[in-house]
């Protein structure tokens, strides 16, 4: 989880030490240095360059050149099984409302038509952080605040940290094998993708991890991309880590998403559901796909079924999802209420598990039975 840029003034507010403080919306010149928690500055009239040292009181400086940043000072450190002291970055879009000059963020999926990037990295050895470029994707244009879809790419991880949630299998993206990840930090639901050794550059699509996480029934082409960020996550030591150029444009043109109708809700009309499951030792994820094939819209809908002695829900995207006993019920959120006929909608969750896996066996959607697919 990144916090929140905080747009403070310049005077008296100063961290003790800083070197220079660069308030938010400042343009770098060469070696511009940036010690305030959350101050940003500007580089080629496009990106944004944030401090972002959220997860520690230790100060952190960067220094800015106008291709990137270089970790300067970074005193915090952080437990490995805990959260990272900070996310140093350069990003296009919007970010806590600070958004990047010109930029067409946020954009709807349906209308991207194409969204290159290019990243370089420098390491450093010693330390504990990974290299992390991160896509945020909400339901709505928002602009502030917490999005509810996070897509990270660790290009690099060092030391014993680990990515958000368990292990649910592989992807081919980029032209690479990613080791897929998904869960939520509480505020926003995360699918990262791993690399299995150190990248230092990637020329890459950002709309194949955006697709892939659709496909994946995280999102859908309705959502809004609000931006794109490449930095570090420290979590003891660090100072040296570069970013030495980043690059990214995103394409409008695409296909505009046409709202569903809002006709009254079927009566007794039918229902499919997939139920795609992945276990492991103590703990699974699943998968939930509901299909409407009845003749009018599904305008809010509620899923029940039960799940087999052993396993309970934790945690949950795209759905609140509530369990007692051994029954579950999952309702709609407000963006993904209506389901036109033959179409779908998506959620998931991860629980624990005690025992051997099974699936649930039948599923109720609003009063009516569904088959399995």
């Amino acid at each position: 989880m990144k916090r929140p840029l905080r747009a403070l003034a310049a005077a008296g507010l100063l961290a003790a030490g800083s070197i220079v403080a660069v308030a938010l919306g400042g343009t770098a010149s060469a070696d511009t240095q940036i010690c305030e928690q959350y101050g940003s500055t500007t580089i080629q009239g496009r990106y944004v360059v944030q401090n972002n040292r959220w997860g520690t009181s230790a100060q952190q400086c960067i220094n800015v050149t106008d291709t990137g940043f270089e970790i300067t000072t970074q005193n915090g450190s952080n437990p490995t099984n805990g959260a990272p002291t900070a996310y140093p970055s350069v990003y296009l879009g919007c970010h806590y409302t600070n958004c990047s000059p010109g930029t067409n963020l946020p954009i709807q999926v349906s209308q991207i038509s194409s969204a290159p990037s290019s990243i370089s990295y420098r390491y450093v050895s010693g330390a504990t952080y990974n290299a992390s470029y991160d896509i945020w994707l909400d339901p709505t244009p928002k602009r502030d605040g917490v999005n509810q879809m996070e897509i990270m790419i660790w290009l690099n991880r060092q030391g014993s940290i680990q990515p958000i949630g368990s292990p649910v299998g592989n992807a081919t993206l980029a032209g690479r094998t990613w080791e897929v990840w998904r869960g939520s930090n509480g505020s926003n639901n995360v699918i990262s993708y791993v690399a299995p050794s150190a990248i230092s550059s990637l020329n890459f699509s950002v709309l194949d991890f955006i697709n892939d996480v659709r496909n994946r029934g995280a999102i859908t082409n309705s959502w809004y991309l609000t931006s794109i960020q490449a930095g570090f996550e420290p979590w003891q030591g660090g100072v040296g880590l570069a970013v030495t150029s980043f690059s990214a444009a995103v394409n409008g043109g695409g296909n505009p998403t046409t709202p569903p109708p809002t006709t009254p809700p079927p009566g007794g009309s039918g229902c499919a559901v997939k139920y795609t499951p992945n276990s492991w030792n103590n703990g699974f994820t699943a998968d939930v796909q509901i299909t409407n094939r009845g003749s009018s819209t599904v305008n809010g809908w509620t899923l029940t079924y039960s799940l087999p002695a052993g396993q309970q829900v934790t945690s949950a995207w795209n759905a609140t999802v509530s369990q007692s006993g051994s029954t579950v019920t999952a309702r709609n959120l407000s963006w993904n209420g209506s389901i036109a006929p033959g179409g779908t909608a998506s959620f998931g969750y991860q629980g624990t598990l005690s025992g051997s896996y099974s699936s649930p066996t039948s599923f109720t959607l609003n009063g009516v039975a569904c088959s399995r697919t």
